[in-house]
């Protein structure tokens, strides 16, 4: 199976986005839509600015429903002694290849995993230079592709900015957001919900991130649509979705889980009237640099949610 704009899903893979650092990335999404907007159904307002820190907002037409893909990524703090703090979750691998850059310029490292007698863990780093303190480093870009799926570091949630971008083309009316410090801890969704409802009034969300393999979640079923995570989506806008996917044929699956977030657990956690669901295709090797997601269930996730902008 071919995937259209491969390319630009590699390209936007390779962009380091290390959580409170999305400025390479929001660069790069910015002269990419300046460059291909001309091209696409309706062209979009581009909102973006101080007050929106690193945050895109493109609102089409007269917008009911707002896409949030957040292009931030999980890394690592380079702190005393070679010590490596993790920037949202990464699994904690040896040997694992890591980049960044620092004041003499990039650089790469390994991750070293350090036991005590006590039975306790440090985590590392292996250089052939000291980086300097505060250097954020990222996966090292890895790309990888069979007839079934690609394999790669940052599917999570490269992918779903990427799918945001093929929705982007044929979009009449509707937001996508942009937004970042999803992987450590929630930062901009609560700023940008608040302007779209403010100045459009919309109610609605998607969330277009990337899930979990689990037991009751498996490859090549489809798009996973969450019924919910640690947070829960009001029943009623879940059962519209639901209702429309069901009519228009695109394989999808349900996901019930007791744990995990994303933007969604911030927009419930505010004050904002914000309806919300997570729809995603599910990945393997979960923050990993081997992070593994099937080409049919990516085809699916953005036919989903072309009819769901469409419907809802």
């Amino acid at each position: 199976m071919e995937l259209k704009h491969k390319a630009l899903l590699e390209e936007l893979i390779a962009i380091q986005g290390v959580s409170g650092d999305e400025g390479r990335i929001k660069d790069f999404l910015l002269d990419y839509i300046d460059k291909n907007k001309q091209h696409w159904k309706v062209v979009p307002e581009v909102i973006h600015g101080p007050r929106f820190q690193d945050t895109i907002i493109l609102v089409f037409g007269t917008p009911r429903t707002a896409i949030y893909a957040h292009t931030d990524t999980i890394g690592y703090s380079v702190g005393y002694n070679k010590d490596l703090i993790r920037v949202g979750g990464p699994r904690n691998i040896e040997g694992t290849a890591l980049v960044g850059k620092d004041n003499e310029g990039p650089c790469e490292a390994e991750v070293l995993i350090i036991e005590d007698e006590q039975g306790g863990m440090r985590v590392n780093y292996v250089a052939e230079r000291e980086i300097a303190r505060g250097t954020l480093l990222s996966f090292k870009p890895n790309f990888r592709e069979t007839e079934e799926y690609i394999q790669s570091p940052y599917m999570d949630n490269r992918l779903g900015v990427w799918t945001a971008l093929q929705v982007a083309e044929t979009l009449d009316n509707g937001a996508i957001v942009f937004s970042t410090y999803e992987e450590h801890g929630g930062n901009s969704v609560g700023n940008c919900a608040r302007y779209l409802l403010k100045n459009y009034g919309v109610l609605q969300a998607l969330i277009c991130d990337i899930t979990w393999v689990t037991y009751g979640v498996v490859h090549g079923a489809g798009v996973a649509i969450s019924m919910r995570d640690s947070m829960i989506p009001r029943k009623s806008y879940l059962d519209r979705i639901i209702a429309i996917a069901e009519k228009s044929g695109v394989p999808f699956q349900l996901e019930v889980e007791s744990a995990g977030g994303s933007d969604g657990s911030v927009l419930q956690k505010s004050d904002l009237p914000i309806d919300w669901c997570f729809i995603g295709a599910a990945e393997d090797n979960v923050h990993t640099p081997d992070e593994k997601v099937f080409k049919s269930d990516i085809v699916t996730m953005i036919e989903l949610y072309k009819v769901l902008m469409r419907e809802l």
